[in-house]
């Protein structure tokens, strides 16, 4: 792969500075206007002209489920009844219907966010007893159609139940098997109705397969906080810290303030992570809190246009900013972190070790005409260019 330089961008709106790139990874950050250490790229090289733009790394969608969605096809109207059982099962209902899971919405729909500037995911897939792995096989080739660059974590995910559905385990298990990354569940007392019985045999899979675990948690109150203490006492009964996420996890935000501490404290010492989508119909996280702690915190774009509601178009700056309201967050260096949320600190999200404008990281960038992260964040201007791997793809006549 050849050299390529980015020469005059701000690099998270600070001074100026030109970016090499070999091999498709940052190898130097330097001042643009400062004597070069590293050589101009060679006669196979490329130089980019950054023009003076606000310069981050791409955004990481720590929670995205882009199998469910139906994205450039006609619109379908939202249908069947509210609440986690009643979308569950107004989307088996119609989802064959509509084409779900399709490998042209789901490409449509990558590419509309790589268009904004994300290039790493994390995927919730469903796997079920009426269409198997068929979403995983979806999702890979989509993400592989609009660019091989794009960096993907699967996360099999049994929507519709674990236990109370039998034959869903051994699906999961052949997920994992054939590479699905981790294993999710759902709500393992509302839904299966036995969340020791869930999450045993959950934790019992990951640890055999060598996979991490991702569960979604939309149970509230005491209840979703005694699941919260259930999947802290398996992670450290286990060894797996800093492989179990709790996706929503919308007790913590509404539960009493020294419940929600406790929990808070064991979160970290568990190396238990976290995403959110931003909800506003629900209490917010205690993000300052999670922050001070040490608890890693992913930003997603949960379902996008798909058959559980036709809101959302993925934009990670947006909801980057949607987090910064829910937290309270006003000043600049609160309105970084939400952009760090969606970004750097997202790399374990995704798989990476480092996603950074630094070297070793790889050369996955986004360039927008803002003049601080502030005004990005406040603004959301368009996405003047990203880069995947050092690759112009979208802007400056992507290719």
């Amino acid at each position: 792969m050849s050299q390529i330089v980015l020469r005059n961008v701000r690099p998270w709106g600070g001074d100026a500075c030109d970016i090499h790139i070999d091999g498709g990874s940052v190898v130097a950050v330097e001042p643009a206007s400062g004597t070069a250490v590293h050589q101009a790229p060679g006669a196979d090289g490329e130089v980019i002209d950054g023009r003076g733009l606000l310069a981050i790394p791409s955004f990481v969608n720590a929670h995205a489920h882009l199998d469910k969605t139906w994205w450039g096809k006609p619109w379908v109207p939202y249908g069947g009844e509210p609440g986690t059982q009643g979308r569950i099962a107004h989307e088996r209902a119609v989802r064959g219907e509509v084409g779900v899971p399709g490998l042209e919405s789901t490409t449509a729909l990558v590419r509309e966010l790589v268009r904004t500037g994300t290039t790493v995911f994390r995927s919730h897939v469903d796997v079920d007893l009426g269409i198997g792995l068929d979403g995983i096989q979806v999702v890979r080739e989509a993400v592989a159609a609009v660019d091989p660059g794009l960096a993907l974590t699967v996360v099999a995910f049994p929507q519709d139940g674990v236990l109370r559905r039998p034959g869903v385990l051994d699906l999961l298990d052949r997920a994992a098997a054939e590479g699905a990354d981790l294993i999710g569940g759902l709500d393992p007392a509302s839904i299966d109705r036995d969340p020791v019985g869930q999450l045993d045999a959950l934790f019992d899979l990951a640890e055999r397969r060598g996979v991490g675990l991702d569960i979604h948690l939309h149970d509230s109150g005491e209840l979703g906080a005694f699941e919260f203490e259930l999947i802290i006492e398996r992670t450290k009964a286990t060894g797996m810290s800093g492989r179990v996420t709790i996706a929503h996890g919308f007790a913590l935000g509404d539960v009493p303030p020294a419940r929600q501490r406790d929990l808070v404290e064991r979160l970290a010492g568990a190396g238990v992570s976290l995403t959110t989508v931003v909800p506003i119909t629900a209490p917010p996280l205690p993000f300052d809190e999670l922050r001070n702690a040490g608890v890693p915190v992913g930003l997603g774009s949960d379902g996008i246009r798909d058959l559980w509601k036709p809101f959302g178009d993925g934009d990670m700056l947006r909801l980057a900013g949607t987090l910064a309201r829910l937290a309270g967050w006003l000043y600049d260096e609160d309105l970084r972190s939400a952009v760090e949320i969606a970004t750097c600190a997202g790399a374990g999200f995704g798989g990476r070790a480092v996603h950074d404008l630094v070297p070793g990281a790889p050369a996955d960038i986004v360039l927008l005409d803002a003049e601080n992260l502030s005004d990005a964040v406040i603004r959301v201007p368009s996405r003047d260019t990203v880069l995947v791997g050092g690759r112009v793809v979208v802007g400056l006549g992507a290719r």
